[in-house]
Order: C-alpha cells, then sequence, then structure tokens
C-alpha cells in the first residue's frame, strides 16, 4: 500500500499541475469555442507534419543506433555526446543553425547553384519536417542506443554460438518494445511545434495548433478558443502516448555483467557511412552557428551574464525537481500521467498558472519559478521514456534477490537499483538541465525588465536588429547548454562503460 502511495501522489500532483491549469483559462475565457475552418487545417497539418517527423526520425535512427552499439571506436563517447547536441539546442538557435546551411544563401544551394542544380527552399511544410528531424534523430538515436546497451552481452556470445540469428532473436524484440514508445514520445514533441512552424512554416497552410494558440493569445486575446485548441492538443497527444504504452509490451531481457558489448557482425564500412552521415547532417548547422557567433561575443552587453546566471539557476532547478518526481513514476502508469504535460501547450499551462496566482502575487514575481516548472513538466516524459526500461529491468533482475536479504525501501533502491540506473539517470537529468536553459516559452509573458533568461535576452537582442551580438548571446547559450548536459551525462557514464 505505501509503495502504491509513492507512485501514485506523484501522479497525481502531474494530473493536477496540468488540469488545473487548462481548466482557468477555460473559466476565465468564458468555456470553450467554436473551431473555425483554419483551425481545423491546423489540426490536420499538425497531426500529418509529426507522424511522417516522428516516422522519418525512428526509421533513420535504428541503423545509427545499430551502428553506434556494436562498433568501438576512439572519441566514441565523445562522438555521441555531441550528436545530441540538436535535441537540447534552444529552437531559434538550431533554426538559425538550419538556415546557414540549408537556407537561400545556406552553404547547399552555395554548392548548388554553380552546378546548374535546382536551389533548395527550406520554407513550408517539407522545411518544418526537415527540422524535426533534425531535432529529434537525436533524441531516437539515444533512446534506441540504449535499448541496445540493455541486452547483456553474454546472450549474443549465446546466441553466436548456436548460429542462431542476432537480429530476430535479440534485437528485433528489443526494437518492438522500444521504437513505439520513441515515435509516440517524438510525435507528441511534434505536436506541441511552435517556433519552427513560426519561422519555417512559411504560410497557413503550414500552421500548427501551437501557433494557432499562439495567435489566439497574442492577437486576439481569446482564452476560450485558446483552450479549446490546448484540449485538442491534449487529446490528440494522451491518444498517441497511450497507444505506445499499449505497443510498448515484452519482458526484458535479463540481466548481464554489465560488461561492453563486444560485436562482430554486419559490415563495418556500412556502420561508418551511417554514423558519418547522421553526424555530418547534425553538426553542420552547430559549426555554422559557431563560425557567426565567435565575433558576436565581443559585442555581448554586461547584462547577459546575469541572465545567464538565471538560465542556470532555472535547469539546475528543474533537474532536482524532475528526478525526484521521475523515480517514484517510472511506471507504466506513471508514465501514461506525465504524458499530460507534453501534450498541452506551454503556453496555456504558463498563463493557467498565472491566472490561479494572480489573486495572491504579481505574476511577474513568479515568472521564474513558473517557468521552472512548466520546464519539469514538459521534461517528464522523456526523463520517464529513458528510465522507465531501466527501472523495469533492475526491479525484474534484483528485486527479489534484494528482498531475500532483508533490503526495503531506500535501502534496495541504494544498493540495487540505482547503481544500473547510473546512466539512463545521467542522460535524463543532462537532458533536463538543456532543454530548461534553453526554453523560450513562458518567460516571454510575464517577465519584468532585467530579469529575464538568457533566451529572452537573446530575442530581445534580435528584436533590437542587434544580431551580431544576438548570434555571439546564441553561442553562449549553445555552450552553457552543451556544459550542462556533458556534466550530468558524463557524470552518469563513469565507470559505466558507455
Amino acid at each position: 500500500m505505501a509503495h502504491r502511495l509513492v507512485s501514485i501522489i506523484p501522479a497525481l500532483i502531474v494530473a493536477g499541475l496540468v488540469i488545473g491549469p487548462v481548466a482557468a483559462v477555460l473559466w476565465r475565457g468564458g468555456g470553450f469555442t467554436a473551431l473555425s475552418d483554419a483551425d481545423a487545417d491546423a489540426v490536420a497539418f499538425t497531426v500529418w507534419q509529426a507522424f511522417w517527423s516522428a516516422l522519418i526520425s525512428v526509421v533513420l535512427a535504428v541503423p545509427v543506433a545499430r551502428a553506434l552499439a556494436r562498433r568501438q571506436f576512439p572519441g566514441r563517447g565523445a562522438l555521441i555526446a555531441v550528436m545530441g547536441a540538436p535535441f537540447i539546442l534552444p529552437v531559434i538557435v538550431a533554426v538559425l543553425g538550419l538556415v546557414a546551411v540549408f537556407g537561400g544563401r545556406g552553404v547547399i544551394n552555395a554548392v548548388l547553384g554553380p552546378l546548374g542544380l535546382p536551389r533548395l527552399d527550406i520554407y513550408g511544410a517539407h522545411g518544418v519536417i526537415l527540422a524535426h528531424v533534425f531535432f529529434n534523430l537525436p533524441l531516437a538515436v539515444r533512446l534506441i542506443l540504449q535499448g541496445w546497451l540493455s541486452i547483456p552481452s553474454e546472450r549474443f556470445q549465446v546466441a553466436a554460438s548456436l548460429g542462431a540469428p542476432l537480429f530476430w532473436l535479440l534485437e528485433w524484440p528489443m526494437l518492438k518494445r522500444i521504437v513505439p514508445g520513441a515515435f509516440a514520445v517524438i510525435f507528441v514533441i511534434c505536436l506541441g511545434s511552435f517556433a519552427v512552424a513560426l519561422t519555417l512554416g512559411g504560410g497557413p497552410r503550414a500552421t500548427t495548433v501551437e501557433l494557432a494558440i499562439y495567435q489566439a493569445f497574442k492577437f486576439d486575446f481569446d482564452l476560450g478558443k485558446a483552450a479549446s485548441l490546448a484540449v485538442v492538443q491534449l487529446a490528440l497527444g494522451l491518444c498517441a502516448g497511450l497507444v505506445a504504452l499499449l505497443l510498448a509490451r515484452g519482458d526484458m531481457l535479463g540481466a548481464g555483467l554489465d560488461r561492453v558489448v563486444q560485436r562482430w557482425d554486419g559490415s563495418r564500412v556500412l556502420d561508418a557511412v551511417w554514423i558519418g552521415l547522421a553526424a555530418l547532417f547534425l553538426l553542420a548547422p552547430l559549426g555554422a552557428l559557431v563560425v557567426a557567433g565567435v565575433p558576436g561575443l565581443a559585442l555581448l552587453p554586461e547584462g547577459i551574464w546575469a541572465a545567464t546566471g538565471r538560465s542556470v539557476m532555472i535547469a539546475l532547478g528543474a533537474v532536482v525537481l524532475t528526478m525526484a518526481l521521475a523515480l517514484p513514476l517510472a511506471t507504466k502508469a506513471g508514465e501514461a500521467a506525465s504524458l499530460l504535460g507534453i501534450s498541452v501547450s506551454g503556453l496555456v499551462l504558463g498563463t493557467g498558472i498565472f491566472l490561479i496566482v494572480q489573486p495572491y502575487v504579481r505574476p511577474a514575481s513568479v515568472a521564474l519559478p513558473v517557468t521552472l516548472l512548466v520546464n519539469v513538466l514538459m521534461s517528464l516524459p522523456f526523463v520517464l521514456r529513458i528510465l522507465r526500461t531501466g527501472v523495469d529491468g533492475a526491479k525484474a533482475d534484483y528485486g527479489r534477490l534484494g528482498a531475500s536479504l532483508g533490503l526495503r525501501g531506500w535501502a534496495l533502491w541504494r544498493i540495487a537499483y540505482l547503481p544500473r540506473l547510473r546512466r539512463p539517470m545521467g542522460f535524463s537529468a543532462g537532458l533536463t538541465g538543456a532543454l530548461a536553459m534553453g526554453d523560450l516559452g513562458v518567460i516571454t509573458l510575464f517577465s519584468r525588465p532585467g530579469q529575464g533568461t538568457l533566451p529572452l535576452a537573446m530575442y530581445e537582442l534580435m528584436g533590437r536588429y542587434q544580431m551580431d551580438a544576438a548570434y555571439g548571446a546564441a553561442l553562449v547559450l549553445v555552450g552553457t547548454s552543451l556544459a550542462l548536459f556533458w556534466v550530468f551525462d558524463r557524470g552518469g557514464r563513469v565507470n559505466a562503460d558507455v
């Protein structure tokens, strides 16, 4: 009974933090509002682009993750960490990098023009999908790679000695368990696309639900319409998440000796090609950002460092609170509850929380704590998707053994479970900190002048057309986000042979 309460209470807290703000916006807006034809088109486009973005990301991630799982080479750990950079980049910063490579004056068109080939246009539905694949391919690779690394090395050795097909016997069952959840998480992420659609959508035909919510807030202040669209978005996200949870069945593969998996099968050349192409696609825009940002470092205003400090504090707070909620929520029911956070617009969540606290405090005075809380809700589904496989495996393999030794509660977690969760916990903490560091959402609505975060300071520089300084701020933001991610991720991988 006590064990169930430990998982039920955090789930109820998460559900209340999501449903309460949506209800507040609905109440202030006077209830639901009928959706127009344009809103229906936005819903249809959102589902269409999210499906293709998630499908392409997962399909491309499988051979890349497999190549990384079965090949050991110098710098592999650093490459895996750097390849994860696009997902943890602030969206608006990464979009600038994509435009620098694929845009009208980008590197690709600079090569295509002299060759007499058609120029590449990044704007429109295909640009939205390209950007989403750029952001989410690293996440899909890491999620699927964790699944491959969870297969004990001994099982590969036994299967090979029997002449059994490794893929169908060991890898395919793992993919059936991991891929549906990865697809659903990426699908839900793409349902909430805002900055990508705003900058690359190219018109009404490429408007997402999140962008329609922003327009309802910004131009019409129609809270009823915004809340109605948010409920539609919530329903879509929950359906995708619940389908994934139903499909992601199957037992864990058992416990190994925590050794690096030594592989001898497959083509080394083909694996190298997959790794090289993925690295080039993901790192070229990051390189373009570095080239553009270095000259702007000398032009940064003094307030940029205080804004950086506020962003770091939000990121660290989000890591602590997210991990505290994630461990007791690392069950199928807990993961389902966490999908509420990512299925609802962050703008609606933030606005709803501000409406709730407005009678008691000034909204601007709690802008930073609310930003932290919204980031926790947004990060939980990713963290639980990463942790649950490890938690289930640790409980199945060591739970009874620990109980037979008289271990209960925290002692069981400390001795039997947590040492085997260091790698996914480190990755989860790094992901949470980097995402919170680069968030530009709620803070834009209610922040007081001079009290914003680093992403908001960069956005303000762009609004004043100080683009060189904005690129410099973007470089600081990228460096800080990557540093946070590396510190936590590396901490989880020390002596873990990743």
